[in-house]
């Protein structure tokens, strides 16, 4: 499952790469494989709005990064080696690979180390790097013993290395030994001077699709303050910008109101147009609201329409033709619209018939009607023999 989750984002990735190009083609393909590996809604619904719009209608592919791996992480937890309820021990299992990759970790000397990166790394490669590393050293992933700490120890430096001015900081005090924190007592020195005031899991959800933390990113502590009176701090701040907000729009209430009483006044004006205008003499369909409830036929091509008790004595000769002109022409448009409509939803069907070489899907495509086009196929012969 792993390695077709795995495949399944490489091929995504790709088919993003592909859409950029402007190769739909070669996107679809990638789509497609990508659905054989690891089947996803979003997967499904890029192929739609490629096959309808011909763009990736804006998808995220850290996002859905993120709905992957949360996906996983409910058919195998092992955080901390607590194992739920309805897992086997099964999912606790690890390879050496993982296992060689947390003892990678631990060696490091410095943040750059961890991630991987040289120290002119710029921006996109701290955030390449950290994609990478997040989501193989992942708790819900990577069971391996002392995977949990190197997931923090990797989310840790690049949440320092991430911020400029720590970053110079980090720079100007030399590589200190990035020992790898332990849950026990004794392995408190990670990094006490550099330690971000963000968790590990919510700068993964960041990245891949989780909602924000309540926390800045960029704010850290020097290892003395804690957590709880950062997020009070920010508490009391936020209730100062609530209670200058608040002052804010009482005091800007009248200027407000001089500022929308154009709108108001034009509101005024178009309402009382409204009013004015008078009902149209016929409808196409029955509306008793307006009057329209005795039905009627075109002299010429027999269009049935509707109109109030009064139209006969109103509407004769010359109005009359008027009137009854109008009436094909608003019924002609409706059938062409109608038409075009039926046709789409036809062509929409055959594609994904041949996308997806579904021969139901196809026959269902070929038996469906098409009757406003017919009706419409019907009045223009009707036209042509008048």
């Amino acid at each position: 499952m792993e390695a077709g989750l795995e495949e399944a984002e490489r091929c995504f990735e790709a088919a993003q790469r592909c859409l950029k190009c402007g190769d739909r083609e070669k996107a679809l393909q990638y789509l497609h494989r990508a659905q054989q590996r690891y089947p996803t809604q979003r997967v499904k619904v890029l192929i739609d709005s490629i096959i309808r719009n011909g763009s990736s209608a804006g998808w995220s592919n850290d996002k859905d990064a993120g709905d992957a791996v949360n996906k996983s992480s409910r058919l195998k937890r092992c955080v901390n080696g607590n194992t739920p309820a309805g897992i086997s021990e099964a999912a606790k299992s690890y390879t050496q690979e993982q296992l060689e990759g947390v003892r990678r970790i631990k060696r490091c000397k410095n943040y750059y180390e961890i991630l991987g990166v040289g120290k002119n790394a710029d921006d996109e490669d701290l955030k390449r790097s950290y994609r990478k590393l997040a989501l193989k050293f992942h708790p819900d992933k990577n069971c391996a013993p002392g995977a949990t700490d190197a997931f923090k120890a990797i989310g840790n430096a690049y949440a320092i290395l991430s911020n400029p001015e720590k970053r110079k900081q980090y720079d100007q005090r030399g590589e200190e030994p990035p020992t790898v924190r332990s849950s026990h007592a004794n392995s408190s020195n990670y990094y006490r001077e550099f330690e971000a005031d963000i968790t590990p899991e919510d700068l993964f959800n960041m990245f891949f699709g989780g909602r924000f933390p309540t926390g800045n990113i960029h704010a850290y502590t020097n290892g003395r303050t804690t957590y709880t009176h950062i997020y009070r701090r920010r508490r009391r701040m936020n209730e100062r910008v609530e209670e200058d907000e608040q002052e804010d729009r009482t005091q800007g209430t009248y200027s407000a109101f001089v500022q929308l009483l154009p709108v108001f006044i034009l509101v005024l004006v178009s309402l009382v147009a409204q009013l004015m205008v008078t009902n149209p003499p016929y409808s196409l369909y029955y509306k008793p609201s307006l009057g329209h409830v005795l039905s009627r036929e075109t002299e010429r091509l027999k269009i049935a329409y509707f109109v109030d008790k009064g139209f006969e004595q109103e509407y004769r000769g010359i109005p009359l033709q008027n009137v009854e002109k109008n009436v094909e022409n608003d019924y002609i448009d409706h059938l062409q619209n109608s038409c075009w409509k039926e046709k789409q939803q036809k062509t929409d069907l055959l594609n994904l018939a041949r996308l997806y070489r579904d021969e139901r899907l196809k026959q269902k495509a070929e038996s469906l009607k098409t009757e406003n086009c017919e009706k419409l196929s019907r009045l223009v012969e009707l036209q042509r023999g008048g």
